[in-house]
């Protein structure tokens, strides 16, 4: 059954917001995730993310949005990583990668997505669900705030006659989540682009067992953002997308979508109810 809101004609979109008045939004810049993985990496993880809780609990699914944040590097992450305190370095956009990312400063991304939740609201939505791929701090803070005006009484009357309540969610488990820094580019999105792509090339990375240093390829696990990484600044076994399997991301993205439709269904009772 087709959920895009994009789809859809009219009628179609008024009778699926009758049934289930759930629109999902999935968020994503098109970033560097090193030579391996696709540049859309983080509104793949999302969009799939959206359509599969949408297949599972109803609703509509909003058109991929390739947007996303980032803010220089601190002093300290910058030492962390292996680079010189005062370097100035946004994002993962780190001085040896071929490509940039496609970035918008986080003023910008508040301004398009916060247009976004009102559009969501007029067409007669009563739940969005933003379904974020991107785990920079500044783009989950922002996301935060909006989600916080929206779902104040003043935030709803200022977006709609009908209010519209706002949940935000990151595409990944929730006891990584919790865990701390997420790796970037590393086994976890390794293994979820094999299972949604086939754009994953592991050829472009040196062979194993040679080691990867943060500062070469962008490739970052969660101790070295969270300055617990070695002494040579190279990723752990554990994280490495030369460790990467489809059926390890499959599993990954089952589970996810399991936890995020639990969540779902149980905001919709708690607004039915209310």
């Amino acid at each position: 059954m087709e959920n895009r809101i994009a789809y859809l004609r009219p009628e179609q979109i008024h009778s699926a917001l009758a049934a289930r008045p759930v629109v999902y939004v999935p968020i994503g810049p098109l970033e560097w995730h090193g030579p391996h993985l696709p540049y859309g990496t983080d509104p793949i993880n999302a969009e799939a993310t959206a359509m599969a809780v949408a297949a599972r609990t109803g609703g509509l699914v909003w058109p991929t949005q390739f947007w996303g944040t980032e803010r220089e590097r601190s002093p300290e992450v910058m030492e962390y990583l292996g680079f010189a305190r005062d370097q100035y370095i946004v994002g993962m956009d780190f001085p040896a990668n071929s490509l940039a990312s496609g970035y918008c400063p986080e003023e910008v991304f508040g301004i398009i997505i916060r247009e976004l939740l009102m559009e969501v609201a007029r067409v007669g939505a009563r739940l969005a669900v933003i379904i974020n791929g991107h785990g920079a701090v500044n783009q989950v803070a922002t996301l935060a705030r909006l989600a916080a005006e929206f779902n104040h009484v003043t935030g709803w009357k200022a977006c709609a006659t009908r209010p519209l309540r706002v949940h935000v969610r990151m595409a990944a488990l929730r006891q990584m989540i919790e865990a701390g820094s997420i790796a970037h580019a590393g086994a976890i999105e390794g293994s979820l682009m094999m299972h949604l792509t086939d754009s994953v090339e592991l050829s472009t990375l040196p062979p194993l067992p040679a080691k990867l240093r943060y500062i070469d390829y962008a490739v970052v696990d969660g101790p070295g953002f969270d300055g617990r990484g070695p002494a040579d600044k190279t990723l752990d076994l554990a994280d490495d997308p030369r460790q990467a399997t489809a059926a390890r991301g499959h599993e990954m993205m089952v589970q996810t979508v399991e936890e995020i439709a639990t969540e779902v269904e149980g905001l919709l009772k708690d607004m039915k109810s209310a």
